[in-house]
């Protein structure tokens, strides 16, 4: 984007943040299509690119009876219908190596799940389909342990590498987040990004569901910025509390356009 500066007759280029919105989990189709429409809708009146976000499988829910998605298959085509209908990028979380590729022929972004982020093949697997990955940082590591990571996807030939803070553990069920984590990632990449939604979480601390606090997110997303964030990660939905994953922390959709606006 070119940003005119008065005074210097000249024009520089400002690169847009990157901003990733979507529901938690892949729920129905209609669904998809609610929240990607929004999307379209936000990016055209705001001039962002929102990147959408579902994912097919939770893998990490906290209980065996959670509602985990729809699977590879079908969750797949889902997205790319979602691709070809409203011409969104794509980005999809993966938890073993061999879904990276099938994820590589349809995603536009691979991500990486925090707790996952020290698995070697898996950030090996992401980085050799060609396509953007980025890296969660764990809720156990600081920002500079994350070099380690970055160094795994470059030296596999990752096209791009992103990076996302979302809180590390502080005591039981809680999360805390360091912002000084996100200058300290800035060394490694230019794209750190605040997952301002899971950073809220209070992970499997509401009677075998992870519980989380909404009101907070848009707080976490205005510090980020203060502190050199380059993006913005949100899981919204039209009717948060009726959600099937991350009810209690995901974003109301009618709030996200005035929060976006705020922050570019």
């Amino acid at each position: 984007m070119l940003l005119w500066i008065p005074g210097s007759e000249c024009y520089i280029n400002v690169k847009k943040a990157t901003i990733i919105a979507g529901p938690c989990v892949i729920e129905s189709a209609e669904l998809l299509d609610t929240v990607a429409q929004r999307l379209v809708d936000i990016n055209k009146r705001l001039g962002t690119d929102i990147i959408f976000k579902a994912s097919f499988d939770k893998a990490n829910r906290t209980s065996l009876r959670s509602f985990r998605g729809p699977g590879i298959d079908k969750g797949l085509q889902m997205l790319a219908d979602v691709k070809a209908r409203h011409g969104l990028r794509i980005l999809t979380d993966i938890h073993e190596a061999w879904q990276a590729a099938p994820v590589g022929e349809v995603c536009d972004v691979i991500q990486i799940p925090a707790f996952l982020c020290r698995q070697t093949d898996l950030i090996v697997a992401a980085a050799k389909t060609g396509r953007t990955v980025n890296i969660k940082k764990a809720q156990f590591l600081s920002g500079q342990d994350m070099r380690y990571p970055v160094e795994k996807a470059r030296e596999a030939g990752a096209a791009g590498i992103w990076l996302t803070e979302r809180g590390n553990m502080m005591g039981y069920n809680n999360l805390v987040v360091d912002f000084r984590n996100i200058p300290d990632m800035l060394q490694f990449t230019d794209t750190v990004i605040m997952d301002c939604t899971h950073s809220v979480q209070r992970p499997g601390g509401s009677n075998g569901i992870t519980g989380g606090d909404r009101r907070f997110v848009p707080m976490m997303a205005q510090a980020a910025k203060a502190f050199g964030a380059t993006g913005w990660f949100f899981e919204v939905h039209p009717d948060p509390d009726s959600a099937l994953s991350d009810a209690a922390n995901m974003l109301q959709l009618d709030n996200l356009e005035t929060l976006v606006a705020k922050l570019i």
